[in-house]
């Protein structure tokens, strides 16, 4: 894990505290680094309580209620599936703040129209899904820490975003 990835982890615990908020995660192709970057703070145990690796479609099923139908439809690799792995983590885990992320980290598994490299990302914060995707470059642990600290950051930006909306 690089320095980076630390600081990310710290500010994003940083400011769920500021908005007393509780943070879960539903990890398919970074198997759980983002819960294992987050869980590297001392003292996450106050706004992280639980994370789901839900690697296998079966699991995303299982454990955070992807609808078999947008798996047949969509694929695992889709902004529907993430957006429902993202409210399902969020219902699970009573959480505010919830982080999902789907994607080819290779170097199998690519087709024309989802290459190596493409991870979808699915928010859920307070009621709201917002679903994105990205085309990372490099080999397989390289796309999966570029997706943790993409995760990361959105994830703090989404909470700032929040806190300055909350304001009057």
């Amino acid at each position: 894990m690089t320095n980076k990835t630390i600081q990310l982890a710290q500010l994003l615990g940083q400011t769920l505290q500021q908005n007393r908020w509780q943070v879960t995660c539903a990890e398919s192709c970074t198997g759980g680094g983002i819960g294992y970057a987050i869980t590297s703070i001392s003292g996450s145990s106050s706004w992280f309580k639980i994370g789901f690796i839900t690697y296998a479609n079966e699991a995303k099923q299982l454990l955070v209620g992807v609808l078999p139908a947008t798996l047949e439809t969509y694929g695992a690799v889709s902004a529907q599936t993430v957006e429902e792995m993202a409210q399902g983590a969020a219902t699970k885990a009573g959480a505010q703040l919830a982080i999902a992320v789907s994607g080819i980290a290779g170097p199998d598994g690519g087709s024309a129209q989802k290459p190596v490299g493409t991870v979808w990302f699915g928010f859920y914060a307070t009621g709201q899904i917002y679903s994105e995707k990205q085309l990372f470059t490099g080999d397989r642990q390289q796309i999966r820490a570029a997706a943790v600290d993409y995760a990361l950051q959105r994830g703090i930006e989404i909470c700032q975003q929040s806190q300055n909306t909350a304001t009057p």
